[in-house]
């Protein structure tokens, strides 16, 4: 058996595995997802929780100086009672509404400040929700993953051994080129020719489509060239239709 067939005897048990595992890709691809939506969430929940625990904080601060100034308001009125003149009871009464308009100041910071943190945890509340049903749905992800894993184990190890077994018998420069081509392009690594014209000679990449020189079919024809696609780099074969499609007509008519 010549190169080339070997390439793609390593290449077909390839493309089974990936077909196999291709449900295992797409299930263990959403619960990613669903993780990385649920690490998103505990991020917005995280910053949430900061900015409302510095709101409660800066809100006490406030509140704590409308107590301040309650205070020193009702000792200024009590002095006020005292006063001796006019002049000193309009001195104490300028006193008091400077501090009330502080007092104003601060009990509306106050007053704001705890309208944005009643605001901040109705979104928390609402991102609690949406965590609660992220996660059932990251449970059913994962268990579906789970499941896909074990109905698959069996003959992923077998295909995988397999494997070995036919990739241990190719050269190991054709095989690394295999290898290299099956991560860049997947299961367009390797491509039956297409023949558009026996008579004529013409014969094109079945990935591509590009024309392919007739001494590069020859020498898959002959002797099982490794062959690569000049346009798009692929291993090139010659696919069941294709040999049947190169055979004489006085050759196949005999047949």
């Amino acid at each position: 058996m010549h190169v080339t067939a070997k390439l793609v005897n390593v290449f077909q048990v390839d493309k089974q595995l990936r077909g196999l595992q291709s449900r295992l890709r797409s299930a263990e691809a959403f619960l990613s997802q669903q993780s990385k939506d649920l690490q998103q969430l505990d991020g917005k929940r995280a910053a949430l929780d900061a900015q409302l625990k510095t709101h409660a904080a800066q809100a006490a601060d406030h509140q704590g100086e409308v107590a301040r100034l309650d205070a020193k308001l009702e000792s200024i009125r009590t002095q006020m009672n005292s006063a001796q003149t006019n002049k000193e009871y309009q001195a104490f009464l300028t006193e008091v509404n400077n501090y009330k308009t502080d007092r104003d100041r601060a009990e509306t910071a106050a007053l704001e400040l705890l309208s944005k943190a009643d605001e901040i945890k109705k979104q928390l509340a609402e991102l609690d929700s949406q965590r609660g049903e992220r996660d059932q749905v990251r449970q059913i992800a994962s268990g579906d993953r789970d499941a896909r894993a074990r109905e698959i184990q069996t003959q992923v190890a077998e295909l995988k051994a397999k494997r070995d077994q036919l990739a241990a018998d190719v050269p190991p420069a054709a095989l690394a080129t295999l290898d290299r081509l099956l991560s860049q392009r997947g299961e367009e690594a390797m491509a039956s020719i297409d023949v558009q014209d026996r008579k004529r000679h013409e014969y094109t990449c079945g990935s591509c489509q590009m024309s392919i020189p007739v001494d590069a079919v020859n020498g898959l024809l002959t002797n099982g060239k490794v062959t690569m696609c000049s346009s798009c780099q692929c291993l090139l074969y010659i696919g069941e239709d294709a040999a049947q499609a190169l055979v004489p007509p006085t050759a196949a008519s005999r047949r």
